[in-house]
């Protein structure tokens, strides 16, 4: 289990390399990881991590999680770690609920991550994975607006249940999806509020499966 606190010293430590002639605290950590002092004392007092923005600071910052987890090197975390994975996380793209979402590009940063990092973990077996935001709230309660989610880019099968990432002539999609038995492609959300949407084959491609997610504040 990971310790809030050590967690954050290391933060502060980056922190410090520019805030020069002073202590850093509590507040300054929040601050750049864009929560409120409040929230932030709680989450201390909870040992309960935010995940989400640690991760987007350090992509930003260049930053590597493994050290600011783990205190290690890459090449440490496999004797050390029961199982981890390399993840290549695109802090700019998000999977839209509603269509004109930014495709993959090459603009990423590689970080490992442990599993114990990732929620609602399923039946992986591949330990390269790729990582994007979530836009909007078509998929709630599963996921949340601005949740990071895990995509295993072997499992493309949409016979087999879960949610999966769809690229498709009007954005990114993260959806349920079926194949109808007129061979359409239906495009199912968790939120009742939301109806599924119908295209043909030919407009998308599996882009890979959600395997696993880091829920937004």
């Amino acid at each position: 289990m990971f310790i809030f606190t050590d967690v954050i010293e290391r933060l502060k430590l980056v922190l410090s390399e520019s805030i020069m002639g002073r202590k850093v605290f509590d507040k300054d950590v929040a601050d750049v990881l864009n929560i409120s002092s409040s929230t932030f004392a709680t989450m201390k007092k909870r040992n309960s991590i935010p995940y989400e923005e640690i991760l987007e600071f350090c992509a930003i910052k260049k930053i590597s999680v493994n050290w600011l987890f783990f205190d290690q090197a890459v090449d440490m975390l496999k004797e050390e770690t029961e199982k981890f994975f390399r993840v290549r996380y695109f802090a700019d793209i998000r999977a839209s609920a509603g269509g004109g979402a930014e495709v993959f590009d090459e603009n990423y940063e590689t970080i490992t991550i442990d599993e114990k990092i990732m929620h609602n973990m399923v039946g992986l077996g591949n330990t390269e994975l790729e990582a994007i935001h979530v836009d909007g709230e078509s998929m709630e309660p599963t996921l949340q607006d601005g949740s990071i989610v895990f995509i295993d880019r072997s499992q493309t099968d949409i016979g087999k249940n879960g949610i999966f990432i769809a690229s498709t002539t009007g954005g990114l999609f993260i959806k349920r999806i079926q194949r109808r038995a007129d061979g359409m492609i239906e495009l199912i959300s968790d939120n009742s509020m939301y109806p599924p949407q119908i295209i043909s084959p030919e407009e998308v491609t599996i882009v890979g499966k959600v395997v696993g997610n880091i829920e937004s504040l």
